[in-house]
């Protein structure tokens, strides 16, 4: 790679990385950095290590395979964790080099929705929870995934909108998006 290539990799404005079997092979600075670890540390690392549960980390496994298999683009919002514990709204972006096995090779950006490191702190059931409202799951669906009762589910979504200061789950998923809402 040429010194140029190699500065455009490492410092494009969101984060990169070429992964196999979810795996990291390679990441850019960005990438890095986003996360809060140095590149060696991530190099050679499951995925996992970005993930605050190994529930997490298998639930999400399988989404957006559909797509890939078929050579197109996968995009998502999902929340992922730092090198300190923190968590981050992330934009992913996912396309593979291996439609057949989609997930042998696959290469990944990371774009931050909300920078801003405050706002309330969560459990991980929360996160769990708001995790599955910004793929659109009801709670029927979220209390199958999470093995409770659709009652537990509305318990916690009752919960985020309080913490987040929010009338509904639409305004609270455009606030973690970064989009502007005219009231709260």
């Amino acid at each position: 790679m040429h010194e140029f290539e190699a500065l455009a990799f490492d410092y494009a404005p969101m984060g990169l990385a070429l992964t196999e079997h979810r795996i990291i092979r390679t990441c850019n600075q960005t990438f890095a950095d986003m996360f809060g670890y140095r590149k060696d540390q991530l190099i050679g690392k499951s995925f996992r290590l970005l993930y605050g549960s190994d529930e997490e980390f298998h639930q999400i496994r399988d989404i957006g395979l559909k797509p890939l298999s078929q050579s197109l683009p996968y995009t998502d919002e999902r929340l992922m964790q730092r090198a300190d514990g923190s968590r981050i709204w992330c934009r992913f972006r996912a396309r593979t080099l291996t439609p057949d096995v989609p997930l042998a090779r696959t290469v990944l950006s990371f774009a931050l929705i909300d920078n801003a490191q405050s706002g309330p702190t969560l459990t991980p059931r929360e996160r769990d929870v708001l995790l599955l409202l910004s793929k659109g799951q009801t709670s029927k669906e979220m209390a199958r995934v999470l093995g409770v009762s659709p009652r537990t589910v509305e318990d916690v979504r009752a919960r985020l909108l309080k913490k987040f200061k929010v009338k509904n789950v639409a305004v609270l998923l455009g606030r973690l998006s970064g989009h502007r809402t005219s009231k709260p």
